[in-house]
């Protein structure tokens, strides 16, 4: 992997203007947050309002807190005996969508970037968080979350785990995730994913 090829992504994702009206541009120059290594990628939806986009931390608001979201996904990453801050994360969006009615938009026109990203990172595993960057990402359609989480699907030379999004206010965030974690855990004892 060679980071300048993702600083070039970066740079266009800086350029962009196609949602000029809908965004507020990502502050940090770098969308791609790089684990110890790129084995396992998680993919969110978009920056969070209160999260990296502000305290350029990934995981934390601008008081260093560790957000809901990333409490709830520690938990689970626990079972696979790994850490949020050692794995390689980024966006399905680039930037600060105003406004939600504008997440299909904006993921239309980011989803470019996001696939070059994970082309030059090359994981072994995407997991998406939830059931937004699952859509971006899957080559086919489907009518519940329910019908794709917690499988894995091989998709334009990925493969992808999608889980329930970690944030506390989903009612399956961590309860509903468990059983995943739990199988992946499995399957990465016995090297059948990375």
């Amino acid at each position: 992997m060679d980071n300048n090829d993702l600083k070039v992504i970066d740079e266009k994702i800086n350029k962009c203007v196609k949602c000029k009206s809908l965004v507020e541009k990502f502050p940090d120059l770098e969308t791609v947050y790089l684990g110890i290594d790129n084995d396992i990628v998680l993919v969110g939806e978009a920056p969070a309002n209160n999260g990296w986009r502000k305290s350029h931390k990934l995981w934390r608001n601008d008081s260093g807190k560790i957000l809901p979201s990333g409490v709830v996904l520690q938990k689970l990453f626990d079972i696979i005996d790994r850490s949020i801050f050692d794995t390689t994360f980024l966006e399905a969006i680039k930037c600060y969508p105003l406004m939600r009615k504008n997440l299909h938009t904006c993921s239309v026109n980011c989803k470019q970037f996001m696939l070059e990203q994970l082309n030059i990172l090359n994981p072994k595993l995407i997991i998406t968080l939830g059931e937004f960057p699952t859509r971006v990402l899957l080559d086919f359609k489907f009518n519940n979350f329910s019908q794709v989480v917690g499988k894995i699907h091989e998709c334009n030379g990925f493969r992808i785990l999608p889980i329930y999004h970690p944030s506390p206010i989903s009612p399956k965030s961590y309860k509903g995730n468990i059983p995943i974690f739990e199988e992946l855990s499995k399957l990465l004892e016995t090297n059948k994913i990375v």
